[in-house]
């Protein structure tokens, strides 16, 4: 089994606040994790609310430890071909609302070919039909 996923914000939040109510079940997902993929529109997102939830220093230090190998994350940028999704994915969902970050989520697990979202706010997933599956794993399951 392919132990890659792509994170989203809501998830990567939860993980680096230690005082948010879903941290355990994150935790356990992250550590059957071999690689989380970490879109550079997911990142500019966790640090705001980090920021604003915990202090600069918070997300100072969630920055930081995104560097370290235990941390399983790798920090992609967008691709011309992502954001070329992305529009697509916003236009055929405009009335459902998706939002930009979950659609360039949605775009780079469809260019890397991985199922799994790591996601506690499952909505937008569960809308966005996925070109490579027929629908995207979504966790934890809560």
């Amino acid at each position: 089994m392919n132990h890659e996923a792509v994170a989203d914000t809501s998830f990567a939040v939860a993980l680096g606040n230690k005082n948010d109510p879903d941290h355990q079940a994150c935790r356990l997902v992250h550590q059957q994790q071999r690689l989380i993929y970490l879109p550079q529109s997911t990142l500019t997102e966790v640090l705001f609310m980090l920021r604003r939830e915990l202090g600069s220093r918070a997300a100072a230090d969630y920055l930081e430890h995104l560097d370290l190998p235990i941390s399983k994350f790798q920090i992609i940028p967008l691709t011309s071909e992502d954001r070329i999704r992305t529009i697509q994915l916003l236009r055929t969902y405009a009335d459902s609302r998706v939002d930009f970050v979950d659609a360039s989520i949605a775009a780079v697990a469809e260019r890397l070919d991985i199922r799994r979202i790591l996601t506690l706010d499952q909505r937008d997933f569960r809308i966005i039909r996925p070109s490579h599956i027929d629908y995207f794993e979504l966790l934890p399951d809560i």
